[in-house]
């Protein structure tokens, strides 16, 4: 009956560790598939909100209800350090000029230079601010490997490729090839075909 009990507990935690490879996987898969070619005002200059390197990545996408206020946001995924340990972490600010500008409890919006730039994040991590305008998630923990690349035709060239990094664009790429995987579990990567852009 023990071992009985103990293979069932195995088999418990393996599925919960599966489930949350498979929910962020989705999650990332269904928010590029909905990206948006959205053009806000920075510091004067009219910009395309989509940039990414291999470890990062920030789009306009729509979010629903359950995170508070249902819409576009600016979302901006990155790869951070928690110790021994890196993780997955989504920052989003609702797609309105005065949640972009910030606020006392909310950091202003400013656009993704790459994943060694590191994020400005308000708080600690799961805390929804501005009724859920601002906050910061934990998608997942544990991550051995995350990489993104980028198919599309960069400025200055006329047919597409693959690219590690795509910052500054004029348009969204065609599409985003994902590979996540965490120190428990492999997932197959995922070629996420983008919205046409611009």
């Amino acid at each position: 009956m023990r071992l009985g009990t103990r293979a069932w507990e195995g088999v418990e935690a393996s599925a919960e560790r599966t489930g949350g490879l498979r929910l962020a996987h989705n999650f990332l898969a269904r928010v590029l598939g909905q990206a948006r070619a959205v053009r806000v005002l920075f510091d004067g200059e009219s910009r395309l909100v989509f940039a990414g390197d291999a470890e990062g990545l920030e789009l306009v996408s729509l979010l629903s209800q359950h995170v508070g206020v249902p819409g576009l946001y600016v979302l901006r995924i990155t790869l951070e350090d928690d110790g021994d340990d890196r993780r997955l972490v989504l920052t989003r600010w609702l797609l309105h000029s005065d949640v972009l500008a910030g606020a006392d409890d909310i950091p202003p919006w400013e656009p993704f230079q790459g994943s060694e730039s590191g994020t400005r994040r308000s708080g600690e991590l799961d805390q929804d601010l501005a009724a859920g305008a601002y906050g910061s998630s934990l998608l997942i923990d544990g991550v051995e490997d995350f990489q993104l690349a980028y198919y599309g035709i960069a400025e200055g060239s006329t047919e597409p490729e693959w690219h590690e990094r795509w910052l500054e664009p004029n348009a969204l790429p065609q599409s985003v090839l994902l590979r996540l995987t965490t120190t428990d579990q492999a997932w197959p990567s995922a070629l996420i075909h983008l919205p046409a852009g611009e």
